[in-house]
């Protein structure tokens, strides 16, 4: 395929990184790639976030031109990707100065990691990127993308020769974005994942229920979008207010079927798995509101129009809750082909159980010790049901409280206290502690000068010191499957809120779960992030800039 376009680069120098363990595929181990830990000191930098792991520099310059012509030997998924990387070039704004034609071949090679590639800039006479799958590939072109943004300078167009061999630290990468207590369109959850697709990430985690909105077509509950998708108000001013009133404007929308098999595909063209998230036992007001019976007391309750945590839940003595759960995750399962399904588990109150004579009964029945066993008991039932369908199941660490099955993945948000325990009891884990990936935090002082947010600081240098794999030893390291970014939207009602909260802690996030934790350098990614940033501006991406005074 052919692509022309204009280019405008400069030669500069590209720097090293180092070599760093390999990833395991998420949720199973597998065989750990033989990546010695070394560093390579020379002159050259590779201006790259996340930071790449090796380079070996060549002799001068490579010279592209504006008669580009992309090479993928016919492949139909590597010409898609070939397609995208066309279009990034056309936005770097080449003038055409009549230089030879340059070629950008793309191709695979099964003997690298599948995530692993190469980019070799002209020690031959073409560029290449070769990946160990498609998946490869696409991220060797997002080096590519972001090494000619940087070399766009003077109306020339001309990269220094190097080849960079790279891969991830981690097999999990993931960014979570909260639809429910506000919501986003289609087309601004395509933008969040062509955002993570530019730092390499390999997950997004979407949060599809919750007391103030449940926004996923169900066929066999309509309700669940007729009413439960929308609230009478939303809170003004802030939740921790001694006063709350509301603004009684009705709020609310929901993805339909096709909306979600369109974001899917959307996701997968950028090598992203869609997770998404039915929250139970607890967080369960929209459901209840739906169907009144859901709840212990059978009584119909609204959806939440304010933040925070509520006393009715799903019943987890009734029979009819689990016909009610399995048949939403029937649903779900046909939708999303990911291998995994978050469940949630956090924040479920007890008191409606302690109550209930089916949750007491339950709890006699199955000789269970308390209401938190009773949540264990549901969380493994489920559990147990999505294995029966090759699921496997994430939860936040409060599924660590009643009982856990070994087979099942906790999030660790509550800190890391949370993964620490599971990686020690041999469960995986996915490290996303508030303290380091709550990017719906603070981030500058003073506050006053910020967006509203739910409170917290956390400043992109705390973000970028997240050690995953802290407090732990070489045989428990090995549970760690990677870190997410989380973005909850209490207090973010517009893209441009959410691109700035997201921006540019992300990138933080991103290189500690590609690059890994031990050869980070915080000075050496500030720099490289006024390159990155280069293309923020060109995408239109709203971001914080103050890293950069």
């Amino acid at each position: 395929m052919n692509h022309t376009f204009k280019l405008l680069a400069t030669a500069a120098a590209v720097l090293t990184a180092a070599a760093y363990g390999g990833a395991k595929d998420f949720p199973f181990p597998v065989e750990q790639a033989d990546r010695t830990q070394i560093r390579q000191e020379s002159a050259w930098r590779a201006a790259v976030v996340p930071a790449v792991r090796q380079v070996t520099p060549g002799d001068g310059c490579f010279t592209l031109t504006a008669n580009l012509r992309i090479d993928t030997g016919g492949d139909g998924e590597l010409d898609r990707i070939g397609s995208m990387l066309g279009e990034y070039l056309e936005t770097t704004g080449l003038t055409d100065k009549n230089w030879r034609p340059t070629d950008i071949a793309l191709a695979v090679d099964p003997g690298l990691f599948p995530e692993d590639y190469k980019l070799d800039i002209g020690t031959g006479e073409r560029i290449t990127v070769t990946g160990g799958s498609p998946a490869g590939v696409f991220y060797g072109v997002q080096t590519l993308r972001q090494l000619v943004n940087r070399y766009k300078l003077l109306q020339i167009a001309e990269l220094p020769r190097m080849v960079i061999e790279d891969g991830p630290q981690f097999g999990y990468r993931g960014g979570m974005l909260d639809v429910c207590r506000h919501f986003f369109t289609v087309d601004e959850v395509k933008r969040y994942i062509d955002i993570l697709a530019l730092h390499k990430m390999n997950k997004f985690h979407w949060h599809l229920t919750e007391d103030q909105g449940w926004r996923i077509a169900i066929d066999k509950y309509p309700e669940l979008t007729t009413t439960g998708a929308y609230r009478s108000g939303t809170i003004m001013g802030h939740a921790a207010g001694a006063h709350h009133e509301f603004d009684d404007i009705p709020y609310g929308g929901y993805y339909t079927k096709d909306d979600i098999r369109e974001v899917v595909a959307y996701a997968a063209e950028r090598y992203i798995e869609v997770i998404p998230e039915i929250e139970m036992p607890g967080h369960a007001s929209a459901a209840i509101a739906s169907y009144p019976w859901l709840g212990c007391r059978g009584e119909r309750i609204p959806v939440e129009r304010a933040w925070g945590v509520f006393p009715d839940v799903f019943c987890a003595g009734k029979e009819s809750t689990f016909d009610f759960l399995q048949d939403v995750l029937e649903e779900v399962i046909e939708l999303f082909p990911s291998t995994t399904i978050h469940i949630g588990g956090d924040e479920c109150p007890k008191v409606r159980w302690e109550e209930c004579p089916h949750c007491q009964q339950r709890i006699a029945d199955e000789g269970l010790a308390d209401e938190h066993e009773l949540q264990g008991y549901l969380m493994k039932r489920i559990e147990g049901w999505l294995r029966e369908r090759g699921r496997n199941i994430i939860g936040w660490d409060e599924i660590l409280e009643g009982g856990v099955s070994e087979t099942a993945t906790v999030m660790s948000w509550r800190g890391s206290a949370g993964g620490i325990e599971a990686a020690r009891m041999g469960n995986y884990v996915v490290m996303a502690p508030n303290s380091h990936c709550y990017l719906d935090y603070f981030q500058h002082e003073p506050v006053v000068y910020e967006p509203q947010g739910i409170g917290g600081y956390l400043p992109v240098e705390k973000v970028y010191t997240l050690d995953p794999y802290e407090g732990l030893d070489d045989e428990q390291k090995k549970y760690i499957l990677g870190v997410q970014a989380n973005l909850w939207t209490e207090y973010i009602k517009h893209e441009a809120h959410l691109q700035y909260m997201l921006l540019p802690r992300l990138a933080a996030i991103a290189e500690t779960g590609w690059t890994g934790p031990a050869d980070k350098d915080y000075e050496g990614f500030r720099d490289r992030m006024r390159d990155l940033a280069d293309i923020y501006e060109a995408e239109g991406y709203k971001y914080a800039k103050y890293i950069f005074d």
